[in-house]
């Protein structure tokens, strides 16, 4: 079942790409600026010298490497320019975890299942670089601490590193 699953994501992460980059090729009818994420409370925001397509593929060969799975895909730039046959920068949120921390999670608090998948962003710079943005983890599971106790901050905190670790495997300039 494990192996089966994995073939799934791997799948479905491959189906958006590939429809990312054909989307990539309608005519441009809108093209609006693009807008860099700011810094704000929580979050980690790593600019990478990556393409967008580059890096939507750099960052789920990473969460292979670091044994998370890609349990979400989800992109406003594809279904935009499906739907639309509109052209904007790139954007596209991965959704990251693995049932080992889902079943920590939910045995620490209960409502704090609704925060999985963590999620990192991939967003497009106007000079065609890619960053990639995420909440922490120990920012997302904050307001369940008191409910989820140690056991929920030590998850929290093996997740920063986790994620921390993954970002920079990912962000590191090929060569």
């Amino acid at each position: 079942m494990p192996r089966t699953k994995g073939i799934f994501n791997a799948s479905l992460f491959a189906a958006v790409l590939a429809i990312a980059t054909a989307a990539a090729s309608l005519t441009v009818i809108t093209t609006p600026a693009s807008a860099e994420i700011a810094a704000r409370p929580g979050w980690v925001i790593t600019p990478t010298t990556h393409k967008y397509l580059d890096l939507t593929q750099l960052v789920a060969n990473a969460a292979k490497r670091h044994k998370i799975s890609v349990v979400a895909v989800a992109s406003a730039t594809v279904g935009v320019e499906l739907a639309l046959q509109e052209k904007i920068p790139g954007n596209m949120v991965i959704g990251l975890y693995h049932p080992r921390f889902a079943k920590r999670t939910l045995a620490a608090s209960i409502p704090a299942g609704i925060e999985a998948p963590i999620r990192i962003y991939i967003t497009e710079n106007a000079d065609g670089t890619a960053t990639i943005s995420y909440k922490k983890p120990s920012f997302v599971f904050a307001p369940y601490m008191e409910e989820g106790g140690a056991a929920l901050k030590e998850l929290a905190t093996e997740l920063d590193a986790l994620f921390d670790s993954l970002v920079k495997d990912a962000a590191t300039p090929l060569g």
